[in-house]
């Protein structure tokens, strides 16, 4: 079938659209939504809490970049090789074959490296994945990243490992209890850049860069902690007896070595952020070979889920004011207080996937080979957007003679604000099983 040229209307600017296009009508509208930005709103409170850990002038924050970017910007000059699965159409939004809708802040790296305007900086923005239907998986989402760098051109007498640590004792000391049995750098599990850096170099900026987000976790979890202490009475653990921290080895292909932050909360541990050592190529690739530093990514809305215990991503997308309300400003990290519970309406659909076809998946035609889930994600939830709380795989089956395949997956209708009426539970689900014949090309059961 011919492809018929259009257009796209993104932040005022027009852009061509061609074959490579599949940024759905359910996501134009949350490209102004920008949370991050909206006062008194959890994600944006969550944001400011970190930022106060990053102060003026050393870190400049960036909070207002365009989320519409190249492929060179997205992947390219990150290194992502030409095969990555992040670049297929299943799992990112293509304005056209060029221009992709950001899939994390890291896509705007090079051009602030390149830029050299400060020591470091904060990055937060939304970012857009094709991804589950869930309660923690939304295909917009916000992320925050950071970094500090040095060069040793300034540094005195060029010596990066006693200019970092003589910052390093300027930083504000905590109580927390940290857990971080292995080496800063192991040559097989955990390598340093021994091409670009010296032993002392990576201990220092480890030790600046560790002792930077254990601050982070004190800003946001003594708040939380004592708020919830508050919350469940005189009973309650006092949350100082519980903010605990451990450092996990990790892998990251922009950082290393790297590492996980794990902070003990409520009785688990959970995986707050990732970071490291910056990988040298970056800097040599922006122009500024002679710096060194450090970098860390996070999720805004898995923190603040954790920090005002909302229990569903889509909440944050509400404009109710019994959710709206209960958040005011960063003095205040009070526990979400849910007013209302609807109940929940199943709907399964089962298909065949088609025995045969060229195309590959990203919301074209699939068989058995080139079929991605996310396809199946994007048609639920462009259809029925958040009245949809989670779509499950939920049997799957191969036909011992012909060697068909066939999914079942169950749909979980549910609003957040009202009970939702079977009548237009029905046409909704009616519409989602054509559109997966029409999209998909596959044969309903």
């Amino acid at each position: 079938m011919d492809f018929t040229p259009s257009t796209i209307e993104i932040h005022g600017k027009t852009y061509i659209t061609d074959s490579w296009t599949n940024v759905p009508s359910s996501i134009l509208p949350l490209l102004s939504r920008r949370l991050h930005l909206q006062p008194s709103h959890p994600v944006s409170l969550t944001r400011e809490l970190i930022e106060r850990r990053f102060p003026l002038p050393t870190y400049i924050h960036h909070n207002d970049l365009s989320p519409v970017v190249s492929v060179a910007q997205n992947f390219d000059s990150l290194g992502f090789p030409a095969d990555h699965p992040g670049r297929n159409r299943s799992d990112t939004y293509y304005v056209n074959r060029n221009t992709v809708l950001r899939t994390h802040t890291s896509a705007h790296e090079a051009d602030i490296f390149r830029q050299n305007a400060s020591e470091g900086y904060t990055i937060s923005a939304d970012v857009y994945r094709r991804d589950a239907v869930d309660r923690s998986h939304y295909p917009v989402f916000h992320q925050m990243e950071g970094a500090r760098m040095w060069d040793r051109r300034k540094v005195p007498g060029g010596d990066i490992a006693k200019a970092v640590w003589a910052d390093h004792t300027e930083m504000p000391k905590h109580e927390l209890e940290v857990e971080d049995p292995n080496p800063t750098f192991h040559p097989k599990r955990n390598p340093l850049q021994a091409e670009h850096h010296s032993v002392d170099e990576v201990e220092a900026v480890a030790a600046h860069l560790k002792r930077s987000l254990e601050n982070v976790v004190v800003e946001l979890f003594s708040k939380a902690g004592a708020a919830a202490a508050l919350a469940n009475g005189p009973n309650a653990l006092h949350h100082e007896d519980t903010l605990k921290v451990r450092w996990v080895e990790a892998y990251f292909p922009f950082t290393s070595p790297s590492w996980e932050l794990e902070v003990f909360w409520q009785g688990d541990w959970l995986e707050i952020l990732g970071c490291g050592v910056t990988k040298q190529d970056l800097y040599i690739n922006a122009g500024i070979p002679n710096h060194i530093g450090w970098a860390f990514g996070l999720g805004l809305e898995r923190v603040a889920m954790l920090l005002f215990s909302i229990p569903d991503i889509r909440l944050f997308w509400s404009r109710d004011e019994r959710f709206l309300s209960q958040f005011t400003s960063i003095k205040n990290i009070n526990p979400y207080k849910s007013f209302s519970r609807h109940p929940a309406c199943y709907k399964d659909v089962a298909f065949w996937l088609r025995s045969s076809c060229s195309s590959a998946g990203g919301g074209l035609r699939s068989n058995a080979q080139d079929f991605h889930e996310n396809d199946v994600m994007e048609i639920v939830r462009d259809l029925g957007g958040d009245l949809v709380e989670d779509v499950r795989l939920v049997d799957e089956f191969q036909h011992p003679g012909s060697g068909r395949k066939s999914l079942c997956y169950r749909i979980n209708y549910r609003s957040l604000e009202r009970t939702l009426r079977n009548e237009e539970v029905n046409e909704m689900h009616e519409h989602v099983r054509g559109q997966l014949v029409e999209k998909l090309g596959v044969e309903l059961r």
